[in-house]
């Protein structure tokens, strides 16, 4: 797509100072098997498979021997420095060798280095973070959240499969079943729910970067890939429930090339046609029983877009393919969503979300960043705080500069028009509820339409700057090759591949700062009566072991019994609907922000 991030192919393969023949006779002598392997893309894609989910897991396995008390804050910030300092003894030599072949080694093997060098720095930006995630439960075997809130109802669904009693009504089944498998296989069964539940919070969350690089890989070279994914994994990850972000990561690339196959299906073969949408339906059927709410905020826009680029009028052969690709498709994933499916024609109508709190008292038109209901000090009066311009900050204002530079310069591109239709279907969704919220005394999750309307923003931005640079690169070239050739040639691959180890390293700087800033948030609480972000990982220190002590690094220790664990925990039960709101995060102002009294 672009000769910032190329693949394994063309270009000079010479260092400046070889001749062509010397090049190609040291070569054939030193290296004709590598060249062979690194041309051939299953063995690079591998690679980068490979590469990619070593440095998410490997940085995060090596982050559990780091030894700090997490429960003071001397102690968290001590761990938080350990993990940099892991990234930088692991980071540098791999950065100074990618900058070394950018300037003095062959382009080939530049850029093979640079594909995986991408594929690493995916995976550390999770891996940072469950690095830091290992760090604040270093000492309790309890995941965040303990016994408590959404991972206690988590726990109870998987308790509740082991138990034999089925699905966890409209939830998606599959985490809580493969939290139950894991408990069976790894943790004793049902007394162990919880310890298989930190088990899988650190291995998902480090899991994260990979999934979206590799997604994205279907689509972009690996820089660009990159790119989106870095930040976004980074921004959206939720160590507490990883899988649930981690679906939206991974669905807009998998929408963008399923749009791809139906615009190109008359150049498929039937049997293509169908293996193709027999895989995109198990990949669509699997994330949905996997975590199914972003299919709501996606649904408007992609059928939209569907219709718009149906090849109608391509003729009769490019029809009957699209048929079968959509058919094969839908009935893939509609066989392995039924249970789901089911459940949510069954209970779907009769369940509402009435839950209120920070982010439903904000001005619902911002949309570029979230607060937990652990809130802490922030209140819709704080926060967001106020930009320069009608309140919006230089970021925002750049981020809408590279959404317009996307939407200019590439609206023929599928990846802009899937992202941009799932950014109007989101966007109006959100506006319909939170404007409905009131009359119905319902939330209806409309919030988290921030994340994939956020992040539609950020694929927007990044799809702008790449397009830039192609049309800019390639206006400057075509300029110069005709007033001065000479200095045309100048813009050589190899001036372009010493560009881009430049931005990757960059890119490695942000990825540490951004992990160890999310890992940070999520530090456990050291603040006595505010509950923050960090509270979660408090309570897994607060919880009692299987003997009824407590954890080693415990406030409680030796002061206090910790919380006990509860070994009849079940999925929670909600009592009968009263038609109103909760309204959380409202301080003494109960009734000035939900419109009623508080009940007694």
């Amino acid at each position: 797509m672009t000769d910032l991030a190329p693949d394994v192919v063309g270009g000079p393969a010479t260092a400046p100072h070889e001749t062509k023949a010397e090049a190609g006779d040291a070569a054939v002598g030193r290296s004709g098997a590598l060249a062979r392997w690194t041309a051939n893309r299953w063995f690079m894609r591998g690679a980068e498979v490979l590469v990619s989910v070593a440095a998410g897991l490997g940085f995060m396995l090596l982050c559990t021997h780091i030894s700090v008390n997490p429960t003071n804050r001397i102690g968290q910030v001590s761990g938080l420095a350990k993990i940099q300092q892991y990234a930088a003894l692991i980071g540098i030599p791999v950065l100074a060798a990618l900058l070394f072949l950018a300037y003095r080694g062959t382009l080939r093997y530049y850029q093979v280095a640079q594909r995986l060098v991408c594929a690493a720095l995916a995976g550390l930006s999770t891996g940072v973070v469950a690095g830091g995630i290992a760090v604040a439960l270093h000492g309790t075997p309890w995941g965040l959240g303990g016994q408590e809130g959404d991972p206690g109802n988590l726990m109870g669904m998987a308790n509740d499969m082991i138990r034999g009693k089925g699905l966890p009504g409209v939830y998606p089944p599959l985490f809580p079943a493969l939290l139950a498998v894991w408990a069976k296989l790894f943790h004793g069964g049902i007394p162990g729910v919880g310890h298989a539940l930190k088990d899988l919070q650190l291995i998902l969350s480090a899991l994260v970067g990979p999934m979206a690089y590799l997604s994205w890989r279907m689509l972009l070279r690996p820089f660009w890939a990159m790119a989106v994914a870095v930040p976004t994994s980074i921004v959206f990850l939720d160590p507490i429930r990883p899988y649930s972000h981690g679906s939206m990561l991974v669905l807009l690339p998998l929408l963008a090339a399923c749009f791809r196959e139906i615009r190109r299906s008359d150049e498929l073969s039937a049997r293509s046609a169908a293996l193709r949408g027999l895989g995109f339906g198990v990949a669509f059927g699997v994330m949905f029983v996997w975590y199914s709410g972003w299919y709501l905020w996606a649904a408007p826009g992609s059928f939209l877009l569907a219709l718009l680029i149906f090849p109608w009028r391509r003729g009769k052969r490019a029809l009957q393919r699209a048929l079968v690709f959509l058919g094969a498709m839908l009935v893939t994933a509609a066989v392995i969503g039924a249970p789901l499916l089911y459940q949510l024609v069954k209970l779907g109508a009769s369940t509402m979300d009435r839950y209120a709190y920070i982010n439903t008292y904000i001005d619902p038109a911002y949309v570029l960043g979230w607060a937990s209901d652990r809130s802490g000090t922030l209140t819709y009066h704080n926060w967001p705080e106020s930009g320069e311009l009608a309140g919006q900050t230089g970021f925002a204002l750049l981020l809408l500069l590279g959404v317009g530079l996307g939407v200019g310069l590439g609206l023929r591109n599928i990846v802009v028009r899937t992202t941009g239709f799932v950014l109007i279907g989101a966007w109006l969704l959100r506006f319909w509820f939170a404007s409905h919220m009131e009359h119905n005394q319902a939330v209806q999750l409309y919030p988290r339409t921030t994340w994939i309307i956020f992040y539609c923003l950020i694929i927007l931005t990044v799809m702008g700057i790449m397009l830039t640079y192609e049309r800019g690169f390639g206006w400057v070239r075509s300029t110069l090759a005709d007033v001065a050739p000479a200095r045309a040639a100048r813009i050589s691959p190899r001036v372009l591949a010493q560009l881009a180890a430049g931005l990757i390293c960059a890119v490695a700087l942000f990825t540490t700062m951004g992990g160890s800033w999310s890992a940070n948030r999520f530090m456990p609480s050291t603040n006595p009566g505010v509950e923050d972000m960090g509270l979660d990982a408090l309570r897994a220190h607060l919880q009692a072991l299987e003997n009824g002590d407590c954890p080693k690094y415990s406030p409680y220790k030796g002061k206090q019994a910790c919380n006990p664990v509860n070994k009849d925990l079940a999925e929670y039960t909600f009592g009968p609907d009263e038609f109103k709101l909760w309204c959380a995060n409202t301080g003494p102002a109960w009734e000035q922000v939900c419109g009623r009294p508080p009940k007694k």
